[in-house]
């Protein structure tokens, strides 16, 4: 993506994050992991400290998390659904989700795709104005389909990195998704490079990398940013 490109795509409105991109993010992860089915799935995850069978575990469980808390008929507005979470080891990821260990890493993104799917199922049929809580704000089914994606995006990074895959996902969906959730991040810069840094993985020129972020899941008509 070239500094004009980014000028234009950030001079007019995005689009709205929808469904289809949750699907879309999903199946691209899906694509360039499945090409590493044979490699060490025990290693770190890039600067994570889960390794990478840890971090696809919490990418579906994410994946899952969103889909459920915007399911119940009246989501609750202050607090997650009450699915007991829990570690497989001192430092893991706190899960609802796991996969079986025995069904290898075909199995693993076999689960990432059900959970991606549950998203996507529940972003298409729920209504604009519903609103769901998260601890980054409460959110509509365009913002959890936001976090869906960032989620994917950056964790199958974080997993591609461990594993050794090449990994850079389309412009025009980094876009959508910092104009969605990050405010504060910078427009005039390409647009992956820029959701890293905005996630606490890479540095921008003149900007170092973050040590703590956030994004802002509410709408801007809600206004609790």
């Amino acid at each position: 993506m070239t500094d004009n490109q980014v000028r234009e795509s950030s001079s007019g409105p995005s689009s709205p994050v929808a469904a289809a991109d949750v699907e879309l993010a999903v199946r691209l992860a899906l694509t360039a992991l499945r090409g590493a089915s044979g490699a060490d799935w025990t290693v770190k995850a890039g600067s994570l400290e889960w390794d990478c069978w840890e971090t696809v575990e919490h990418l579906a469980d994410d994946l899952f998390s969103y889909a459920a808390q915007l399911g119940p008929a009246s989501p609750p507005s202050d607090t997650d659904v009450p699915f007991a979470w829990s570690r497989k080891r001192p430092g893991g990821p706190a899960n609802a989700v796991f996969a079986d260990r025995e069904a290898g890493p075909a199995g693993l993104l076999q689960v990432l795709d059900a959970c991606g799917a549950l998203l996507t199922a529940i972003v298409s049929t729920k209504a604009p104005t519903v609103r769901a809580h998260h601890i980054f704000g409460r959110a509509d089914p365009e913002g959890f389909a936001a976090m869906g994606v960032v989620e994917t995006l950056v964790h199958t990074h974080d997993v591609a990195a461990g594993l050794g895959v090449d990994w850079t996902p389309p412009a025009d969906l980094c876009d959508r998704v910092l104009v969605r959730l990050f405010p504060d991040a910078p427009t005039d810069t390409e647009r992956w490079p820029t959701l890293l840094w905005a996630t606490g993985r890479g540095e921008l020129t003149g900007r170092p990398r973050r040590t703590e972020w956030r994004w802002y899941g509410t709408p801007d008509g809600d206004q609790e940013r």
